[in-house]
């Protein structure tokens, strides 16, 4: 059992290791050392990613359970406690839908370049490098074949590391030509949403592949041929309002936060209080928006079902 001062995320015991703590020689009360861990906690960061602490344990934002990090994963990065849903990077979700080793990545050579010359209060080329060093990725998407439970399938995964997951000029043209390869192929496609909304640095251009990417699905449907989209935290802007809401079946995480404009814009312009609920996978499931809720644990299998019912076929048949 650790002692009561002992903090539980990065596995460290003893004390507070707070200075005036320390200064006070070990006078310090209770009440004031609650009251200096409330404003440090007050000034971190809201995130869904895992409390890592030393890297070997995280604790779940939502019910506050520490595990092992290697157990979390183990689970899909699902709360044993209370299933919430830890963000995952696209490589971690690739494992989680597809068989091992199944991948094939296409159009990895594409790279976004800065049009506009934009800058804010940084330059957008900064930013890109930046996001491409922390992420290795060379824009917000990885698209590819695979194969789940040995059935064909097209699948892009967007990476909400990379800026958010805007949905810029490559994501826009990498998603588009997947989808020509699905329907040239004759297979189904999955697309995994995880966006702010197009990428505001491109201006027009970002805008611009909201309607290529729904041309591209309008012929891939022409074709007879499934697309779902797999709405997760969060899913939001001119991703929500083009391919996020397109798709025949359309699926969501538990919990996900789905939407176009800000709860707190929406409240403003219709001046009055929304549900708790609003903007919630559940909430859209319940207006018909959502076809159903897949746990990440049980994807895989989901899909595949989905899949046999729609008639695909063995990946090495895909391309016959």
């Amino acid at each position: 059992m650790q002692p009561f001062f002992g903090d539980f995320a990065s596995g460290t015991t003893g004390p507070p290791k707070n200075q005036a703590f320390i200064e006070s020689g070990n006078r310090m009360s209770l009440f004031d050392w609650f009251a200096d861990r409330r404003k440090e906690q007050s000034t971190g960061k809201v995130t869904q990613e895992p409390d890592e602490g030393d890297g070997l344990w995280s604790k779940c934002p939502e019910c506050g359970l520490v595990v092992y990090l290697k157990d979390l994963r183990a689970n899909a990065s699902v709360c044993a406690g209370c299933s919430h849903h830890h963000r995952i990077n696209s490589s971690e979700r690739i494992a989680v839908i597809a068989d091992p080793g199944s991948f094939e990545a296409l159009n990895e050579e594409l790279t976004p370049t800065d049009p506009l010359g934009f800058k804010d209060r940084r330059a957008y080329a900064d930013r890109l490098r930046e996001s491409q060093a922390s992420t290795g990725l060379n824009d917000g998407v990885v698209t590819g074949l695979c194969r789940v439970e040995g059935l064909a399938m097209a699948l892009a995964v967007m990476d909400f590391r990379f800026m958010g997951g805007s949905m810029g000029s490559v994501v826009g043209e990498k998603i588009t030509r997947l989808i020509e390869v699905a329907t040239e192929k004759r297979l189904p496609l999955l697309i995994v949403c995880a966006s702010g909304g197009a990428r505001m640095q491109e201006g027009m251009l970002s805008l611009m592949q909201m309607a290529k990417i729904s041309g591209a699905l309008e012929r891939h449907r022409d074709s007879e041929l499934l697309y779902m989209p797999l709405l997760t935290h969060p899913t939001t802007g001119g991703v929500t309002a083009s391919f996020a809401m397109l798709g025949d079946l359309i699926l969501a995480e538990p919990k996900a936060l789905i939407g176009f404009a800000g709860r707190r814009v929406i409240e403003q312009t219709l001046r009055e209080k929304l549900p708790d609920d609003f903007q919630t996978a559940e909430y859209l499931q319940d207006k018909g928006f959502v076809d159903t809720i897949v746990s990440r644990n049980q994807m895989r299998v989901t899909l595949a079902s989905l899949l046999r019912l729609h008639g695909s076929r063995p990946m090495e048949l895909a391309s016959t």
